[in-house]
């Protein structure tokens, strides 16, 4: 057992230098470890299908005068969850308990899975929000009535939405189609991903929940964008 003079001698040594006198200092060398950067990751948001209504689809299925009740806020600003929710009837089939989003817009909306399409009997168009020209027809049914409607039906495409400095930062622009990379266990890469640059976005990758479980992805997970 060694003495006590050569323990404390071992002490004061590792406390001062940070190294054991007793050992040869070049054998303690580890290569450096370069911390993680984090610069280059965006959040993702899972979405799950829903709807936006407009005041008149709102006052048709809820009645007149009837308001969204937000429920949940979420991650792009001004944008929340309420506590409305409609039934989608196709000709094949029903959803029911499909949540509504706020806050309303100039038309409505319906956002689904591509799995739903043959659950529903529909067709489900890729396209980014907003853009509805020669997109299928669904019916609503709410607790005060229903709405019919010719088109408004869209499988979302892969986006990411992020403010002029975060394309700046990332060398892309509004409309650019880029890929992304997804790390882990499932990993892989996603072409055909829309960037969305706008003054009041959340930077965030918008993936549907059909094409996150099929990459393992969570709320907490990132990506990166490889072009």
């Amino acid at each position: 057992m060694e003495d006590y003079e050569a323990i404390l001698d071992r002490v004061l040594g590792i406390l001062t230098t940070g190294q054991d006198p007793t050992k040869n200092p070049t054998s303690e060398i580890k290569p450096t470890v370069r911390p993680v950067t984090s610069s280059s990751a965006i959040p993702v948001g899972l979405s799950n299908r829903h709807v936006h209504l407009s005041d008149q689809a709102v006052a048709k299925l809820f009645g007149t005068g009837h308001r969204l009740t937000p429920m949940k806020d979420l991650s792009q600003p001004g944008q929340y969850a309420c506590q409305e929710c409609v039934t989608l009837c196709g000709p094949k089939g029903v959803i029911e308990k499909v949540r509504v989003l706020g806050p309303t817009r100039s038309e409505t909306q319906v956002e689904i899975l591509q799995g739903d399409t043959f659950k529903l009997g529909v067709k489900g168009t890729i396209r980014l929000s907003g853009d509805l020209t020669d997109t299928a027809g669904i019916t609503l049914v709410g607790p005060k009535g229903s709405l019919e409607l010719e088109k408004g039906v869209i499988v979302a495409q892969r986006h990411i939405h992020m403010l002029p400095q975060d394309a700046e930062r990332f060398n892309v622009r509004n409309g650019e189609i880029v890929s992304i990379k997804i790390s882990g266990i499932r990993g892989g890469t996603l072409d055909n991903v829309a960037i969305r640059v706008d003054e009041k976005a959340g930077l965030e990758c918008h993936i549907d929940t059909e094409e996150g479980n099929a990459f393992g992805l969570t709320p907490k997970s990132t990506v990166e964008i490889i072009k």
